[in-house]
């Protein structure tokens, strides 16, 4: 019990157990038949047991399971009691329940997590014990970036999975870059009949002479994005997709040429960038752009409703590394600097995130952006994600913005995890399991009341060097459970923090990982075929690097 991963508020060990047999039943009381749903599903699969539909908890004989609603708890708040009566799950509302439900599996041991039974003959048993738990921050988030390099469906729904045993629950998803457009839109069907698949790929780090000269691509239908969507609610985590503007847009440009500042470039010869960077091909700031990007969220808000949970309003508009050079040379660019009365081209990348900030804002959708978008001012209502260390957070919240805490020096999971020759291509800084685990998301110097626009945090995964799931996986994994544990639970400073602890508990967490199959990196470093020997990363020990 002490093994539980992210750690629990409270927890009291009593002194027997309940056992599962095939006469338990699972009882799911108002309001949480779905996760009373998924509960049996991954149950049956792992344990045989049929689990059928019980009755009022109370009512059991013992060796049931049940799963109820208590007002008094918070939203996401739960507790769990073991006892002779059987197991009971409460929550203030269902995900809360599911949080419960997913401290449930971890009792019943790393064999829980199987998708079929290894031992038929294994008696299952949930130890005696109360537990109350609640988490830290309600925004617990992964940002994921099928840009770089496509995930297939299973693979976004496989990592919807990963996130929920972790009790994360906001998806950042990553949709568009100068390497790819993920998404369909019907009205603009180029952009994912060109701007979904580049030529060839950099092997490693853009200084790499090797070249990967497979194509690659791939992108999400409508019904795929509508999937999801579902699937994370079910597991109550908000998607929030992102479209990135104006920078970072070379594959929209490739699709449709008169997206770029076409009396600079010729940008009809563009194709979608096979290599990594910042490209210079940025957006032009016409009229034409614009409404072709309110045609592309009017899809987007469609495709992703603003009802499914607290975080489900949000719209990322990136807004981050946007080079101004083409915006300089272009006599449009210039004229629209002139015709708004603004001060220069730095002030026309804040007109340019502004004008959608408001037009979703009109639609009653919450924007957030890249740090970036704190330049040259920011309307209210928008929020931030501070990526660029601390300061753009300190800043947002210090001008009454909502922020979501994601530092690359401390959660960018492209990172290495060790110094060592065998990291697979290796890239900036050296963040251990231990480094993670020390993060702290609410910077000391925030007054109360700043403190409190900190909505949360995130640990994001670029995949520039990730060409693969099992690549993915060992980046994110097992780092991603120390994030877990320090978006979820109520830790100590950071110099007080029990790394030594954590890392004990982390080999029983390892074994739940290998039945998930989760490829994650070995405490003792990467296995043989994890390695990728001869390909150039960029470490680096000094200046923070431009991802």
């Amino acid at each position: 019990m002490t093994e539980l991963i992210p750690a629990p508020r409270s927890v009291v060990a009593g002194s027997g157990e309940v056992r599962l047999t095939a006469h338990s039943r699972l009882y799911a009381g108002d309001g949480t038949e779905g996760v009373g749903h998924w509960l049996r599903t991954v149950l049956r699969q792992a344990t045989g047991l049929p689990l059928c539909e019980g009755r009022e908890p109370d009512d059991t004989d013992g060796d049931g399971i049940g799963l109820r609603l208590d007002p008094a708890l918070g939203p996401e708040e739960y507790r769990l009691v073991s006892d002779r009566r059987g197991v009971l799950v409460e929550g203030g509302g269902a995900a809360g329940v599911l949080w419960g439900a997913q401290t449930l599996r971890q009792l019943l041991g790393p064999d829980a997590y199987r998708r079929a039974p290894v031992d038929r003959d294994r008696v299952w048993t949930v130890p005696h014990v109360a537990i109350e738990d609640a988490p830290r921050f309600r925004w617990r988030g992964l940002m994921l970036d099928v840009a770089r390099h496509f995930m297939p469906k299973e693979g976004v729904l496989r990592y919807l999975d990963l996130m929920a045993a972790h009790k994360l629950n906001v998806l950042h998803f990553h949709l568009t870059d100068d390497q790819g457009w993920r998404i369909e839109i019907e009205r603009y069907p180029r952009l994912t009949e060109v701007g979904a698949w580049r030529a060839r790929t950099k092997k490693g780090h853009r200084a790499s002479p090797l070249w990967d000269d497979r194509p690659h691509g791939g992108y999400y239908t409508r019904d795929d994005i509508r999937e999801i969507v579902a699937y994370a609610a079910e597991r109550h985590i908000d998607v929030v997709p992102e479209i990135d503007v104006p920078g970072h847009s070379q594959a929209a440009i490739a699709a449709y040429p008169e997206l770029g500042n076409t009396d600079v470039v010729d940008t009809s010869s563009l194709a979608v960038w096979d290599t990594w960077g910042i490209s210079p091909n940025v957006l032009a700031p016409t009229d034409g752009t614009l409404r072709f990007y309110e045609g592309v969220l009017e899809e987007v808000l469609e495709l992703f409703p603003a009802d499914t949970g607290p975080f489900s309003s949000y719209v990322h508009l990136g807004g981050d590394e946007c080079p101004r050079d083409q915006w300089r040379a272009s006599a449009t660019a210039r004229q629209r600097v002139a015709d708004l009365g603004l001060k220069d081209e730095d002030a026309l990348q804040s007109w340019f995130i502004g004008h959608f900030a408001d037009w979703l804002a009109a639609r009653g959708r919450r924007p957030i952006g890249w740090d970036e978008i704190l330049e040259g001012g920011l309307a209210p209502g928008a929020a931030v994600s501070s990526w660029r260390g601390y300061a753009g957070g300190i800043a947002a919240a210090r001008a009454g913005h909502d922020v979501v805490m994601c530092p690359e020096q401390q959660v960018y999971l492209d990172h290495r995890q060790d110094g060592g020759p065998d990291e697979p291509v290796p890239i900036g800084y050296v963040r251990t399991l231990g480094d993670v685990y020390r993060f702290e998301p609410v910077p000391p110097e925030l007054t109360p009341e700043e403190a409190g626009r900190v909505l949360g945090t995130q640990a994001n995964v670029w995949t520039e060097v990730m060409e693969d799931q099992g690549r993915v996986d060992y980046q994110v994994f097992p780092r991603l459970a120390a994030f877990s544990e320090v978006a979820w639970s109520s830790l100590p400073a950071p110099a007080e923090r029990d790394v030594t602890g954590f890392e004990r508990r982390m080999t029983a967490h390892y074994r739940r990982l290998d039945a998930l199959g989760v490829a994650y990196r070995p405490p003792t470093g990467p296995l043989p075929w994890q390695k990728r020997p001869g390909v150039l990363g960029r470490p680096i020990d000094g200046a923070p690097p431009n991802r």
